[in-house]
């Protein structure tokens, strides 16, 4: 399919890349394509950013029908622009698609949509240390119609925002507090997929951790209520006495990109990593025995992001003196250091934007 540009007669002046959060600035141009049952995808287009203009009716407002993928692009110290597996969340998304009766996207087209409005905003990827252009596609319902079923039309998106650290600290140790009241996913559910939905249910998690000084939730399982599932922005990882365990996939945990290199590194440096059930009690037992070495999440947003601080209940637990440890640190380095282009992707992880 085609993709026709048309670029702003206004484009807006460059960021201060000191400055730039997280998902606050939006490029010049976004990526619109539209589905009917009649046409399929089509009239794929980049066209300046700007609103969108929908009916009240349409099904995304009143059923929840709509995915999200999040992916980053990075400057080189040469100027390229690399992505970073591309492909592993273009196949998340149709993934997600599926679950949600969402028309999937063929997969060299979603890729080509990535890439081509990246392009076309390539002067919009920042080069300052720790920067990057983070990618939203993202597919919406627009049905006019008030009832529940799969709706006919839908409206595939892409938008770009220049962006700095996810998390305030940096690399710095985060606070993590563990959410015992409500759940994020089951099995069966949605909590593989990247929904809107599975957010809006963490929200009140978030914000009871936030009023109590806590950066993220580290979310139980809905049935027992005691196995690890993630934290809200990030898959969890914990090194007990040498051994990097995580929780396995088993439907209500999202199936991370980071996640999935980080195990692919590690296993090849040669670390022991298992994925299995593990509980919030497992983790409190070796924290008391001494052999709860390290935790950290890992995702698009902060890559890795390693944990100084869990609480659980009236338990609070300070791992590793609330400093980075060794086995964080290094898996940072060497997925930044892939992502930025700074040593060989010996993994062919990389896609670079020409």
């Amino acid at each position: 399919m085609e993709i026709k540009v048309n670029r702003t007669q206004n484009p807006s002046p460059k960021p201060d890349e000191s400055k730039l959060g997280f998902g606050k600035i939006f490029t010049d141009h976004m990526f619109i394509c539209e589905y009917s049952k009649t046409a399929g995808w089509h009239n794929a287009r980049i066209v300046p950013f700007g609103n969108v203009s929908l009916s009240p009716a349409c099904a995304v407002f009143h059923y929840g029908q709509e995915m999200f993928e999040g992916l980053k692009a990075y400057r080189t110290t040469d100027g390229r622009i690399l992505l970073f597996r591309p492909d592993k969340n273009v196949e998340r998304m149709n993934n997600t698609n599926r679950r949600l009766c969402i028309p999937e996207i063929d997969p060299d087209f979603a890729l080509k949509a990535i890439i081509e409005t990246v392009k076309n905003d390539a002067d919009w990827v920042p080069s300052a240390e720790g920067t990057s252009l983070y990618i939203r596609p993202f597919i919406i319902a627009t049905d006019p119609f008030l009832g529940v079923h799969p709706s006919g039309s839908y409206l595939f998106m892409i938008i770009l925002s220049p962006s700095g650290s996810y998390y305030a600290a940096g690399l710095n140790p985060v606070k993590i507090a563990v959410e015992d009241e409500y759940v994020r996913a089951v099995r069966g559910g949605t909590g593989f997929a990247k929904v809107g939905g599975n957010y809006a249910a963490s929200l009140i998690g978030q914000q009871k951790a936030e009023e109590r000084g806590y950066a993220q939730v580290l979310w139980l399982d809905g049935i027992h209520h005691k196995y690890i599932d993630e934290v809200g922005a990030m898959n969890v990882f914990f090194v007990i006495n040498g051994e990097i365990i995580t929780p396995a996939l088993e439907g209500s945990i999202l199936p991370g990109v980071t996640r999935l290199s980080a195990i692919e590194l590690l296993r090849n440096k040669g670390y022991k990593v298992t994925e299995r059930r593990i509980s919030i009690d497992e983790v409190y037992d070796a924290y008391k025995q001494g052999t709860l070495e390290e935790m950290f999440g890992t995702g698009t947003a902060a890559v890795v992001s390693p944990v100084g601080e869990l609480s659980w209940d009236d338990k609070v637990m300070i791992i590793n003196d609330s400093k980075i440890g060794p086995v964080s640190a290094m898996l940072y380095k060497e997925l930044t250091d892939i992502q930025w282009g700074r040593s060989d992707d010996g993994f062919g992880w990389t896609t670079e934007v020409k």
